[in-house]
């Protein structure tokens, strides 16, 4: 899962991206109001998610969230802030918030918070993913294989999730990398392969097939279906 985020503390920036970073996400960290919506304007779609404070340089984040959603951009948003009064989170959901966080605030419910707006958005709270032998959680991030539970790390998990919700779609090398890192983490060259070879080994050698010079897919259709 990719994340924006958006905050110009130095110490909690760096701090909330490195965590994210150990729990699997891939994080592009801003810390100015102008640049933040200059990059979601022109790339949005390339995100999840948004995680935004409210005081930052340049422009503020209520401003900011308020020309995304009056530009059609529906972009999953937690706001981070120390602006803690009722009215003012109220404010910050009626700009089109789908959740607020007060600082200071707990990692872990960091976290959670991040996990339900996504699941929410994905309309999967209470869905498992089919595909033939294989099924995935995406609310606990568990796989089974032929009724046996696979262990997966989070990479490989973030990576099977974008491969078997586009079934039928090729997905390129650059697009799956960008999906499993962040813009100023240093990929390995061959890091993609090696992720793939070990899924590969853990579920199935035929699941993911190999378009040369193009990129990765897998063919079949995904049936969805509710618990």
């Amino acid at each position: 899962m990719h994340l924006l985020l958006v905050e110009d503390d130095q110490l909690l920036g760096q701090g909330i991206e490195i965590t994210l970073r150990n729990e699997g996400y891939q994080v592009d960290w801003v810390r100015d109001g102008k640049i933040a919506l200059e990059t979601l304007l022109t790339g949005s779609d390339q995100y999840d998610g948004l995680i935004l404070d409210l005081g930052l340089p340049s422009i503020d984040g209520l401003q900011i969230l308020s020309q995304i959603r009056n530009k059609g951009i529906k972009l999953p948003t937690l706001i981070l802030t120390a602006r803690d009064s009722i009215e003012q989170r109220v404010t910050g959901l009626d700009a089109g918030a789908d959740d607020y966080l007060v600082k200071p605030f707990d990692i872990q419910e960091l976290y959670a918070r991040i996990r339900v707006m996504l699941r929410r958005e994905q309309g999967r709270s209470q869905t498992l993913i089919h595909h033939e032998q294989l099924t995935l959680d995406p609310s606990s991030m568990q796989v089974w294989y032929a009724d046996q539970e696979i262990i997966l790390t989070r990479k490989e998990y973030f990576l099977l999730l974008e491969l078997i919700s586009n079934s039928g779609r090729v997905q390129t090398r650059d697009h799956l990398e960008q999906t499993l890192y962040g813009i100023d983490e240093d990929i390995e060259s061959n890091a993609l392969e090696v992720h793939i070879h070990k899924l590969r080994k853990k579920i199935s050698t035929g699941l993911i097939k190999t378009l040369r010079g193009v990129g990765y897919m897998i063919e079949s259709t995904i049936e969805n279906k509710k618990t």
